[in-house]
């Protein structure tokens, strides 16, 4: 399956599948499609449902629509003795609020850490109970492919993502934590990914990745759209919101020597330059911000000069507590 590298994210962080107008939904909607965006990301949480059934509602709409979608499920820890039957009843959900008989990639949305624990499962549970029902769900017809939404502990995201058995992981990246694809400076205040992407194209694992503006703080700007979320708790990055803001205001120099027209387009441009990247999700509150995602992937990856810039810029944020 190959996917356009910007991909449209209907998550809750941005809101606009969640909270924006029907107007502008379908307006963002038939933007993406004729710039050939064809990868739209969804997931039961987002919204509790409002995302999947406002996505259902353009795609009834536009049947001419040649799109990929992929949705998610969450296993709350209550649900971890029925799994099977907990995935099976999640996907059917979806799929009748999508309006659809089968999505192309179907996530698993639950955090992965080494002994699991509260609401993550550990790796074993994820190849021994969550796999068998994804696969069963795949023998039905319901998706085609399978993924995990690669967060939690490092080294049992890195087990399931080696077993192969995966066809996608949804990755964070971005230039507060390029961890999934170099090594990290010694004491540097963010999750180790453990070059995940090395992980990931010897697996044959498409990637997708996530967090490309760490949820808005890689504007360096404090305001957010009321569409917009809260800011949310960071992945992989800083311990708070506050602390990304900080050290994201701290690339600026990016903008002001001419790399970039502003922080997000650098930041989206640092993410589409690593050739691992299979499709980015950019969060949106607006027609304006989507129209921005994608003049930013329009330009093109950042050229050599620019990593270079972004990674000295970051190296001084070594040895700060995370």
């Amino acid at each position: 399956m190959n996917l356009s590298i910007l991909g449209f994210g209907c998550g809750a962080v941005g809101g606009l599948m969640v909270r924006g107008s029907s107007a502008d939904q379908d307006r963002a909607f038939g933007m993406a499609v004729d710039a050939g965006i064809n990868y739209f990301d969804t997931a039961v949480q987002y919204g509790n449902g409002a995302s999947e059934t406002n996505l259902g509602r353009i795609l009834a709409a536009r049947k001419s629509a040649r799109v990929h979608v992929g949705t998610k499920v969450r296993i709350p820890s209550a649900s971890f003795g029925a799994i099977a039957a907990t995935v099976s009843a999640s996907i059917d959900a979806s799929l009748k609020r999508l309006g659809l008989d089968c999505v192309d990639i179907f996530h698993l949305h639950n955090p992965i850490t080494v002994s699991g624990g509260g609401e993550t499962l550990s790796a074993d549970q994820v190849m021994h109970d969550v796999l068998p029902a994804f696969q069963a769900l795949r023998q039905a017809g319901k998706t085609r492919f399978l993924g995990i939404t690669a967060v939690g502990d490092t080294p049992a995201v890195l087990k399931v993502i080696d077993s192969g058995e995966f066809n996608s992981a949804q990755v964070s990246y971005n230039m507060l934590n390029p961890s999934a694809a170099k090594d990290l400076p010694r004491g540097y205040p963010a999750q180790d990914y453990g070059r995940m992407f090395d992980h990931t194209q010897k697996a044959g694992v498409g990637v997708v990745g996530i967090r490309v503006l760490a949820a808005g703080a890689l504007s360096a700007s404090a305001k957010r759209h009321p569409t917009a979320s809260p800011p949310p708790e960071p992945i992989g990055s800083g311990h708070s919101y506050e602390t990304d803001l900080q050290r994201a205001q701290r690339l600026l120099p990016l903008v002001q020597e001419g790399f970039a027209g502003s922080l997000t387009e650098a930041a989206i441009r640092f993410a589409i330059s690593h050739p691992a990247m299979g499709s980015i999700l950019v969060g949106m509150a607006t027609v304006e911000e989507f129209q921005h995602s994608l003049d930013s992937v329009l330009k093109g990856p950042l050229p050599d000069a620019a990593l270079k810039r972004v990674a000295e810029l970051a190296a001084g944020f070594a040895g700060e507590t995370r």
